[in-house]
This record gives structure tokens, sequence and C-alpha cells, in this order.
């Protein structure tokens, strides 16, 4: 019978085994994944991604939409509300604080507050910081919003007024 025994003096001991230690965490930055909920994002990458995947979704959608006479539109959509969800946790991870903060994302105009609170110097409880930004990451997330607002300010202007002399005429 050949039995181990892991303590010789006293056979009913727990097994003994070598532990390492922890992982060190270095300073090395972690690559960013776009469609993830683990991990890092920093404020100017998050800027460009949500703006910039939110343009080319609803593009994408829009014109999905127009092929499948409005079948795609709301996939689109489905997965447009997908991605900012993980983009806003990973956020939400770059300041030390849980994805469930994410939630307020959902509310309208509070969402902006993930565009100003800045992330954690360093390793958090969520991995390393992530990469430096690059010109182009800088650039994308200034031109960006203001392309957007380019875009919908033409739309959005007129329809206010005809919507200001609809309510004038009808108060009348």
């Amino acid at each position: 019978m050949n039995t181990e025994v892991s303590n010789p003096t006293n056979p009913y001991s727990a097994p003994q085994s070598k532990i390492e230690a922890p992982l060190s965490i270095d300073d090395a930055p972690q690559p960013v994944k776009i469609f993830s909920i683990k991990g890092r994002i920093g404020r100017v990458r998050y800027i460009g991604y949500t703006v910039g995947l939110s343009f080319l979704m609803m593009f994408l959608g829009t014109l999905l939409g127009a092929i499948t006479y409005g079948g795609g539109l709301i996939s689109g959509y489905i997965a447009l509300l997908v991605t900012q969800v993980m983009l806003t946790i990973q956020r939400c991870h770059d300041f030390n604080t849980s994805g469930w903060l994410s939630l307020l994302a959902l509310i309208p105009f509070v969402g902006l507050i993930f565009w100003v609170i800045p992330g954690t110097n360093g390793p958090n409880n969520f991995g390393n910081r992530t990469a430096p930004n690059s010109t182009s990451a800088i650039l994308l997330a200034c031109i960006l919003p203001i392309i957007i607002l380019a875009v919908l300010a033409p739309v959005a202007i007129p329809a206010y007024q005809d919507l200001a002399k609809r309510a004038a005429a009808q108060s009348q």
C-alpha cells in the first residue's frame, strides 16, 4: 500500500503545496477591448468610440433598415445600445467603480458625466491603465462631436422653429 503523507510528523494534516506569489502588477498598459465588459477605457477613447460608433451604427442601421424595409433598424439600435453599455462599463472601471454605475447613462444627459470624470492613474481593481492616447484618438474625440452637431443642427433648428410657430398659432 503506497500512500503519500503530506506531513511525516502528522498524517492527518492538510496537504501542503507551494504557493506562488501573486502576479506582480507591472505598469504595462492593457489593450483596449471595445466589445468587452472587462478592462478599462479612458475618457478620450470613450468619447471617440461612443460618438464614432453611434454615428457608424446609426448609419448602418438606417441603411440596413432601408434595404430590409425597417427590419434591420431595430437590431441596429439594439446593437448600438449594447455596445454603449459595454463601453460605459469599461469607463466605470477606469475610475475604479462598479459597472453598475453605467446604468446612469440611460438617463438623458446624465451619461455625460462619464465624459468628465477622470480615470485612476496607474493600476486599479480592474486592471492596468490603458495605453496613452495617440494624436488621432484625441482628434477623433474632439472632431466627432462637432461633426455630429454640424449634421444635427441644420435638421433640429428648423424643426424647432416650425414647432414654435405651430404652438404660437394654436395658442391664438
